[in-house]
């Protein structure tokens, strides 16, 4: 999963009693860092991107016939790792950014990791930060606690005070507080996990010198963890999720949070600026006040769709895609959600690209061929080296892509994405090994037939594509809005004054 190539994006959340208290929102840098150490070529990076893409949306189909919490959607992928920090009794953890999931877990000593060679040598966070070490605060939740029912997928506490050995006597009298919540397994792409919940405080670091100290803030500690040395936090609907349990020590802050990611192109020269997490609602006068003055675009909504198998995943209604003129519908599968948990369009913070049906990715790609291959040479290499399609070559010639439009469900819920967001060019043979030639890839992908996603989400938007927007994830109006920033100015113009 982790990469040293991975777009690592370190936010620190330090919060104040007092500043909480006074204040709806906190505005929280989101840093990171882009590093060549593994990867030696833009089709190597992409590769690897479109390959976890594609892993991370299929593991969605097979989670159906499994715990539905005991499968979560890892692999993170290069390009999309965002991570976030916070500390543990003085020692700074660090996690990776999930709205795909719904616990926040890492590694605690002694930690062992099973086949990660390659992978925490080659991660500067797992490197340099050795796994934490519980501290002498920290308890373990009860099995008769309803966070261990919900780790292990809403089983009765009963159940699991069972299995941590509490006396039958003590079952039927409720009496099984002193004993911890079972381990619990956790499964995902290309690893896996055992871990046991623990209640702790933890501290949240903010860009002043104010502290929030987060009491009895709920996690899981893992000693045993298969090809993964990072935690991840979960973003997502679940109770156990980051946003969840700030609701209970403040809603303001925990009903609505929203993220604006600097459009990189994976090129770390434009990742000099923070992007910024804001946890808690605006004000939408103030806040059209302060941010690029008038005529700022508002945002568009669209509701959100309910998944009985996937409870925690962001997911909305796709009615169809514009290129250029040409408006194609979306299937069935991506209006709604029906029983079983197939369908509808999952917001992403931890996928690069966007997953589409085979049936419309086809009528895309069909477009793009109609418009672009008709005067461009196909760059069928390429495509096999980086698994994106389909791709052109442009020598000399300034391209001419057709525009991209996302129209969900609603009334005006229609985004037009920029072209750098679905169409990246870059130099081939930059690498002396071959002449340099100008190309450029849809950064769509092809997600399979419509029987292979049943039980499962039926696209994926991915974080590429919500480049330069501001996506806020509104869990009180049960709504995700989408607005055009410029994000890499935005933390200063929030925090400003």
């Amino acid at each position: 999963m982790a990469t040293s190539y991975s777009l690592l994006l370190c936010f620190s959340l330090c919060f104040s009693i007092i500043f909480i208290s006074s204040s709806q929102t906190l505005f929280l840098p989101l840093t990171h860092s882009l590093s060549k150490t593994q990867f030696t070529s833009t089709h190597h990076l992409i590769k690897s991107a479109s390959t976890s893409s594609i892993t991370r949306f299929h593991r969605h189909q097979h989670q159906k016939n499994s715990h539905k919490h005991h499968q979560v959607s890892l692999p993170l992928s290069p390009g999309s790792d965002y991570t976030l920090s916070f500390t543990l009794d003085s020692q700074p953890i660090f996690l990776y950014l999930d709205t795909g999931s719904d616990l926040v877990w890492f590694p605690c000593q002694p930690f062992e990791c099973i086949l990660c060679e390659g992978k925490a040598e080659n991660t500067s966070l797992a490197s340099s930060t050795p796994p934490p070490k519980l501290s002498t605060t920290a308890t373990p939740v009860s099995c008769k606690s309803s966070a261990c029912s919900a780790a292990h997928s809403n089983l009765p506490s009963s159940d699991l005070c069972a299995i941590s050995n509490c006396l039958l006597e003590s079952i039927e009298t409720s009496d099984c507080q002193k004993h911890s919540c079972p381990q619990f397994y956790y499964a995902y792409g290309d690893g896996s996990l055992i871990a046991r919940l623990y209640h702790d405080s933890i501290r949240l670091p903010l860009s002043n010198p104010k502290t929030l100290i987060f009491n009895n803030f709920t996690f899981g500690c893992a000693h045993t963890a298969l090809a993964e040395p990072i935690g991840v936090a979960g973003f997502g609907r679940g109770v156990l999720s980051l946003p969840a349990q700030l609701a209970t020590l403040s809603p303001e802050l925990g009903n609505q949070f929203s993220y604006c990611l600097v459009s990189h192109s994976f090129d770390s020269d434009r990742l000099r600026r923070p992007s910024p997490l804001i946890l808690g609602r605006y004000d939408d006068d103030e806040k059209e006040k302060r941010v690029n003055g008038v005529n700022k675009p508002r945002f568009v909504y669209t509701s959100m769709l309910d998944n009985p198998e996937h409870p925690y995943f962001y997911s909305v209604g796709l009615k169809g895609i514009s290129i250029g003129r040409k408006r194609i519908p979306a299937p069935g599968l991506l209006r709604k959600v029906d029983r079983e948990g197939s369908g509808g369009l999952v917001v992403d913070s931890g996928t690069t690209f966007t997953m589409l049906p085979a049936s419309m990715y086809g009528s895309v790609v069909a477009e793009f061929e109609n418009r672009v291959g008709r005067v461009n040479e196909r760059a069928r290499v390429i495509e096999e080296d980086t698994g994106l399609s389909p791709c052109y070559y442009f020598d000399n010639n300034v391209m001419n892509v057709p525009s991209v439009v996302l129209h969900f469900v609603g009334n005006g819920s229609s985004v037009v994405l920029p072209r750098r967001n679905y169409f990246y060019e870059f130099l081939d043979g930059g690498d002396g090994k071959g002449k340099k030639r100008k190309v450029g890839c849809l950064m769509l992908m092809n997600g399979g037939d419509e029987a292979e996603l049943s039980g499962g989400p039926g696209a994926t938007l991915g974080n590429y594509q919500q480049q330069g927007f501001e996506v806020v994830y509104d869990l009180e109006n049960r709504r995700v809005g989408f607005a055009r920033r410029e994000c890499a100015s935005l933390w200063e113009t929030l925090t400003q004054n």
